[in-house]
């Protein structure tokens, strides 16, 4: 039975959504999973600029955050995050870039990993977001995981190959049950393939 790690950023719960589906995929397929919240780092002048974004983090305050001690014990991580002009949320990369230490020590290295983001618009760069994660991974040593087009699920969330990607629209919906299937799906191949290659 595989670890599966889900480490992701959100700021008004879309990306917390996808989170618990890609949990509950990977879990059907036998994994143990734990599913992470990065720390938040925006001020609270930011924060509260947007109730949305006030609400969801007040509703994870209690919730544990992500540690590398997540990453060390996973065979098997994805990773979340929103497009921030088509890239990583600074949340997220500030937890990559602390992760220097367990990457000299190659504890990165030979994990399965994937990923998943969301933006309001449908070119809003979610391709572009998952292809500048998947930077991190190559340095790692890890396998990259992606749906593909290897289950009907991709086509219809809107046929993104290279990870779950979620397009919210001006009005900020979460994942459609589309979506989420293909959430779910991409953690139950996750977990499947990280089973094979932890032997």
């Amino acid at each position: 039975m595989p670890n599966v790690a889900v480490i992701y950023y959100s700021s008004t719960g879309t990306n917390a959504a996808v989170a618990e589906a890609v949990a509950e995929g990977a879990k059907a397929a036998g994994a143990e999973v734990r599913v992470r919240l990065v720390p938040e780092l925006a001020p609270d002048a930011a924060i509260d600029s947007n109730p949305k974004w006030r609400a969801f983090v007040d509703a994870k305050k209690d919730e544990p955050r992500a540690s590398l001690d997540d990453l060390d014990w996973a065979d098997a991580i994805v990773f979340g995050t929103p497009t921030r002009f088509g890239n990583m949320a600074a949340q997220l990369k500030q937890f990559l870039d602390g992760a220097g230490g367990l990457w000299f020590q190659g504890k990165l290295a030979n994990k399965v990993y994937a990923g998943f983001t969301s933006a309001m618009n449908a070119h809003g760069g979610q391709e572009s977001t998952l292809l500048a994660l998947f930077n991190s991974i190559y340095h790692f040593g890890g396998y990259l995981v992606t749906p593909g087009y290897t289950d009907p699920a991709t086509f219809a969330s809107g046929g993104n190959p290279y990870g779950v990607s979620v397009t919210t629209g001006p009005e900020g919906k979460g994942p459609t049950e589309q979506d989420v299937a293909h959430a779910k799906y991409l953690g139950k191949r996750v977990a499947e393939v990280a089973a094979k290659v932890r032997g």
